[in-house]
């Protein structure tokens, strides 16, 4: 009889090898994780949010021109230098804090991009038979006030289900031809058993409006799934699918989290999620609501 996964997640993937056509030409010289909401840039948030639900070993799936991501997350030793003769103790420490001691980044090259479930299995020899998280830097997620963030919530439900649990929002019937779709049946008020996912589904087709967010914990089962399906929608090698397969022997859950999920891969959800993050800034916050105040729209 096969023993339950550990409940504890320590090792998560960032897929970060696209080309973020939809920021051009913004992009062009610069990965699109590294455009900066308020005073962070956006993998920033994501790996500050992975760390916070107790993930240690952080996996990057990089491509070409990706290279400010691991330079971010290295040590600067002449800025840290020169912080310090200046006596800026408190910049220094903001620049520390970015990767902290008992943090570890790894990077892993797609050398094609071809599709989320491709960049996931390049991960798998450095997750190994462990269950681990996958982040899209593309969402932000912020928890509720008060509140834990999004992937520590899911962290203590897979310690519950110890089954693959995926972040989940109900969107409008008109754009579930952008997400990965759920179906199933109510566990409790947060969490869906699943019966079926479908990748970007037509309204029509959809089989609820329970979108799949940015969020996943897997079991490490999902990387057989995705190493032995076809391509799939587009051409490319699909998470959804590598789950759909995943579903036909092991349990996987969505989970309605709470907080609030910016979608930073389109422009508008990038300028709101600047505009709130900056209103809720703790020494931003006031001047920029009273700017804000102060003109037309």
């Amino acid at each position: 009889m096969a023993s339950k996964p550990s409940s504890v997640i320590t090792k998560a993937i960032f897929p970060v090898a696209g080309l973020g056509t939809r920021f051009l030409p913004a992009t062009k010289a610069q990965p699109k994780e590294m455009l900066p909401v308020v005073d962070k840039p956006l993998i920033q948030y994501a790996v500050e949010e992975a760390y916070a639900a107790g993930v240690r070993e952080m996996i990057f799936v990089t491509g070409r021109h990706k290279r400010p991501i691991e330079d971010h997350f290295d040590m600067t030793f002449e800025l840290e230098i020169a912080l310090e003769q200046a006596g800026k103790q408190e910049l220094l420490e903001v620049v520390r804090s970015v990767k902290p001691d008992d943090m570890e980044c790894v990077y892993v090259r797609q050398a094609q991009a071809l599709g989320l479930g491709h960049a996931v299995l390049c991960g798998q020899r450095l997750v190994g038979n462990e269950p681990f998280a996958v982040l899209l830097a593309d969402d932000l997620m912020v928890g509720p006030s008060g509140g834990q963030p999004v992937l520590k919530q899911m962290v203590e439900q897979f310690a519950e289900w110890r089954a693959s649990i995926l972040a989940v929002q109900e969107v409008p019937a008109e754009h579930t031809r952008r997400y990965g779709i759920v179906a199933g049946s109510q566990v409790n008020e947060h969490l869906v058993d699943v019966s079926r996912i479908v990748e970007k589904p037509a309204p029509e087709d959809a089989p609820s409006r329970l979108a799949v967010a940015g969020r996943y914990i897997l079991t490490p089962g999902v990387f057989h799934e995705i190493a032995n399906q076809p391509r799939g929608v587009g051409g490319e090698i699909q998470l959804t699918d590598g789950i759909a397969g995943l579903l036909r022997r092991e349990k996987v859950f969505a989970y309605r989290y709470e907080g609030k999920r910016y979608d930073c891969g389109s422009k508008e959800g990038f300028l709101q999620a600047n505009v709130e993050l900056a209103l809720a800034h703790p020494q931003l916050g006031a001047g920029f609501r009273d700017y804000l105040r102060s003109i037309e729209i």
